[in-house]
């Protein structure tokens, strides 16, 4: 092919694995859609159910089939791209080779403000989830002992940490089965709280339908897939071929798309108060879920979203540490990070990982000492990984159109849905809130000094007078 080096099948300027540096190929397809799913976590929408019902004036399932349409071209991106380069670092490798070294870089640097901050969103969530089980014991030692048992799993290996996994991912499921089995049978012997067609039009009591309300819920549920791009982080460990990763990736937005708008679905006929009185009360956002399954079906099954939801944020980090722990690898063999993270053990990439871990430990108990510490973690993280989509879909128009154009482009793939795909980020970078914004603006620009120095220690390293 074209623009591919012969010996690696890497298009030219992608780097290839030097020999001792290679990742083992243990995965399959199923374990790529696990760790999509765990990242993501099938029950996502339990937290912000409240918040989105407010705000789309009821009409909360319609925001979710919006969101999983709009991550749809990013999804999309991602296919395109792990097949022309099919190489650990996800949107790093793929800006690299697409627009250049330089934006690459930049596009590892903002995902890496994702990678390593949302898991320690979900561990802190899961200590919050087990220290409202069992109060004797602080937040913030089950945070800490979270992330020592994931971390455990993943240094193990990716195999085994998929294996784990697929469990934990199974008990959700069922969890959420016997929700949606509780939630029909409620709905069949009491009927609906509210109208029917309502989760898709909304439930009317803060006015008539409002389409700007709805796609102001958008820009927050869009959150809720933030995961699944990891998949492509384990390219270089899955058996088969990158058409795998690329089929898991479209597969497994597909299947949280199809959740989330089951559940809020039937969460939002069953909620006893009207989105007005939840946007009147926003203390009652945060557990809408709960309480609205407490009230349906009684204590229990709160308490077992609860519980699943606890154990799920913790794995949803293991996901999200092993694929954090990839990117620090990918750039450290690009020279981009200390050449250390770059060296593997049996096939994994334990010190990237255990530095991964050390950031995300850090960051997790910290928040968790602090009253405000979500709203800390959260405010920062979202931004990282919209602006590496937005360079996504750059790169998918770099390389097809400018760099790589012959009988494999389509007008659609690569020009098309790049270019919607980057319009939505941009518009949810938009509706973002001010303070992401700026630590936003502020990492970046860390990154592009970071940038620069590389940039000169390699130009003083080639000038012909060097020492």
């Amino acid at each position: 092919m074209s623009g591919q080096s012969a010996s690696t099948g890497v298009p030219a300027g992608g780097a290839a694995p030097a020999e001792g540096e290679g990742l083992r190929r243990s995965l399959g397809f199923r374990d790529l859609v696990v760790y999509g799913l765990l990242f993501i976590a099938p029950m996502a929408p339990v937290g912000v159910f409240g918040t989105l019902d407010a705000k789309s004036h009821g009409a909360v399932a319609l925001v979710y089939l919006i969101a999983t349409v709009a991550m749809a071209f990013t999804a999309f991106s991602y296919a395109q791209m792990v097949r022309v380069v099919p190489l650990a670092g996800s949107v790093f490798a793929y800006a690299r080779v697409g627009l250049g070294n330089g934006p690459g870089f930049i596009a590892g640097w903002m995902a890496m403000l994702d990678y390593l901050l949302i898991p320690a969103v979900a561990y802190l969530f899961s200590g919050i989830a087990m220290n409202s089980l069992v109060p004797s014991v602080s937040r913030w030692v089950w945070t800490a002992l979270a992330v020592l048992i994931t971390t455990a799993l993943n240094l193990w290996g990716v195999r085994a940490a998929a294996r784990v996994g697929f469990a934990v991912l199974a008990m959700e499921v069922v969890v959420l089965l016997v929700f949606v089995v509780a939630a029909v049978v409620v709905l069949i012997q009491d009927g609906a709280q509210r109208g029917w067609l309502s989760p898709l039009t909304g439930d009317g009591s803060q006015g008539a339908f409002a389409l700007s309300a709805v796609i102001g819920a958008v820009s927050i549920a869009v959150l809720s897939y933030l995961g699944f791009d990891a998949i492509a982080s384990f390219a270089e460990e899955v058996t088969g071929g990158s058409a795998k990763v690329a089929r898991a990736v479209l597969i497994c937005l597909a299947l949280a798309g199809f959740l989330f708008i089951l559940q809020t679905y039937l969460v939002a006929l069953l909620e006893p108060l009207s989105s007005a009185e939840l946007a009147a009360d926003p203390a009652k956002q945060g557990t809408a879920f709960y309480d609205t399954s407490e009230a349906a079906s009684g204590v229990w099954l709160s308490k077992l979203v609860a519980v699943s939801k606890a154990i799920g944020a913790a794995f949803a980090a293991l996901a999200g540490q092993a694929a954090a722990g990839r990117l620090l690898f990918a750039m450290a063999r690009d020279r981009r990070l200390p050449k250390a993270l770059s060296r593997t053990d049996s096939g994994t990439p334990r010190i990237a990982l255990l530095c991964a871990a050390v950031v995300t430990m850090v960051a997790a108990v910290w928040a968790a000492r602090r009253d405000d510490g979500m709203d800390h973690l959260v405010s920062v993280v979202d931004i990282g990984a919209l602006t590496a989509f937005l360079l996504l879909h750059a790169s998918v128009v770099g390389w097809f159109v400018v760099r790589q154009r012959d009988a494999a482009f389509s007008w659609w793939r690569h020009i098309l849905i790049p270019v919607l795909g980057a319009a939505i980020v941009v518009a949810v970078i938009w509706e973002a809130a001010g303070s992401a914004q700026v630590v936003g603006a502020v990492w970046l620009g860390v990154g592009l000094v970071v940038l620069f120095v590389q940039r000169q220690g390699r130009a003083r390293t080639d000038r012909p007078d060097a020492p």
